[in-house]
């Protein structure tokens, strides 16, 4: 018999989900294929307690999972594709962007507002929020996002997995909470408080996205992976990740990107957040598929010119 293909992930609930979905999506393709996986605590998961802009290097949730790789404990690793760095280490390819999960970020409210608020109020929920409401996220560009929708709210530090953050809403404290829609739906979650952020409010690039990294050079198992490719999912990121690569942008500096097709075209729409509650730099490409990493590169110039070069720096000095 062969030996089973081994699938790595995080140890989170969430990346347990999603290294479960990639070997089903596995074993469609290939029944008999025998398949195993193995869970590994990154460097991020073992600082659970500092803000994720405080630790500020790259790779915080992905390194330990590309040593793996290298070291062939694993086969594959399936990461939140918007934890992984642009630039890729020598030997490790991107192997598959499998089809999308729901982009965008969900504002979850406590209990006692959730049966205040219509189920239609969408976009206009944050306008319901009191005065000074405390709203949990572990995100820079989210708490910058806040500060740009309402001066008034109060963005708080929360880490830990989903269903802890859920917990701590109405443990901890906070009146609401911003999480990603995709982690929700994989979890089979969706609190009564779920109110979609979806009108002006864009998601961190490649956010509800999987990569499945493998090792380059190694035909027969990149071709697996390569199966579960969605060439929507490919471009869209392919477009927001070459916009963060231009902007040298990461955890430490609020960005903001998401393409979608427009007929045999790609848009692009992104912003740079102001860390200190400022009007943000917002703008919108539309250009071909086929030269998706052009219209990344192409939009990011423009927004440098436009002013985000001095939100970079700015908030690439606060957080030194």
């Amino acid at each position: 018999m062969s030996a089973p293909l081994v699938v790595g992930a995080r140890r989170s609930p969430l990346s347990r989900a999603q290294a479960a979905w990639v070997g089903e999506r596995l074993r469609e393709r290939w029944p008999e294929l025998a398949i195993e996986y193995r869970f590994i605590s990154t460097a991020g998961d073992r600082d659970p307690g500092t803000p994720l802009p405080e630790i500020g290097r790259k790779g915080l949730f992905t390194e330990d999972l590309e040593r793996a790789l290298r070291e062939r404990e694993i086969d594959v690793a399936v990461h939140s594709l918007k934890d992984l760095p642009s630039d890729l280490p020598d030997g490790l390819m991107l192997g598959a962007v499998p089809s999308r999960e729901d982009p965008r970020d969900v504002l979850v409210v406590r209990d006692s507002l959730a049966s205040a608020a219509p189920d239609d109020a969408r976009g206009d929920i944050l306008r319901r929020l009191p005065d000074g409401a405390r709203v949990g996220t572990s995100s820079l560009r989210r708490a910058a996002q806040l500060r740009a929708s309402r001066g008034d709210l109060d963005p708080r530090p929360i880490r830990g997995n989903v269903d802890t953050r859920l917990r701590k809403l109405e443990d901890d404290g906070f009146e609401a909470l911003v999480l990603a829609a995709a982690g929700l739906r994989r979890l089979g979650l969706w609190p009564r408080g779920a109110h979609l952020l979806d009108d002006g409010w864009l998601p961190a690039p490649g956010q509800g996205a999987l990569g499945l990294q493998c090792r380059a050079g190694e035909d027969g198992m990149a071709a697996r992976v390569q199966a579960l490719d969605d060439p929507t999912a490919r471009v869209e990121v392919r477009a927001e990740r070459a916009l963060l690569a231009a902007l040298e942008g990461g955890c430490r500096v609020p960005i903001a990107a998401r393409a979608f097709p427009r007929g045999e075209d790609l848009c692009l729409r992104a912003a740079v957040y102001d860390v200190d509650g400022g009007p943000p730099v917002e703008a919108s490409e539309t250009g071909l598929r086929s030269s998706a990493s052009a219209l990344g590169r192409r939009l990011a110039e423009r927004m440098l010119e436009a002013g985000a070069s001095c939100l970079v720096e700015r908030a690439r000095r606060l957080s030194r």
